[in-house]
C-alpha cells in the first residue's frame, strides 16, 4: 500500500479571500464548499485547499510552497499587484529566489529556473 498526496490544506481566518489570492497567482479555478468554510483550487492532484479556523496556528510556518519561473522579475511584479508581500531576495548567481507572504502571512518562494 502507498500513500498519494491529495491536498495541501492551509488554515485561514478567511478561506475565500486567501483562496481567491492563490487562484489568481496560479491561474486556477476556485471551488467553494457553499459555506465558505472550505475552498479548493481546480481539479488535479495534489490540490490546494483553504479551511476556516478560529485562530491561526501559533509560531512560524511549518510548511511553505516553492514555485519556479523563467522570469523572476515579471512574477515579482505580478505577485505584488496581487497583494503578496515581498519578504526578501536570496541566493547567488547560481540560484536565486524571492520569498513572499500571502495575504494571511504564509510564506512562499519563487525561484528562477536555470
Amino acid at each position: 500500500m502507498t500513500l498519494n498526496l491529495a491536498l495541501v490544506t492551509i488554515d485561514s481566518a478567511d478561506p475565500i479571500r486567501l483562496g481567491t489570492f492563490w487562484a489568481e497567482v496560479l491561474g486556477a479555478r476556485l471551488q467553494e464548499s457553499g459555506t465558505g468554510a472550505f475552498v479548493m483550487l481546480g481539479e488535479g492532484q495534489p490540490g490546494l485547499a483553504f479551511q476556516l479556523v478560529d485562530e491561526p496556528t501559533p509560531g512560524k510556518n511549518k510548511l511553505h510552497l516553492d514555485f519556479a519561473t523563467n522570469d523572476l522579475a515579471a512574477e515579482e511584479s505580478r505577485l505584488l499587484e496581487l497583494d503578496a508581500e515581498k519578504i526578501g531576495e536570496f541566493g547567488d548567481a547560481g540560484f536565486r529566489w524571492i520569498t513572499f507572504a500571502d495575504p494571511d502571512g504564509n510564506l512562499f518562494d519563487v525561484a528562477i529556473e536555470n
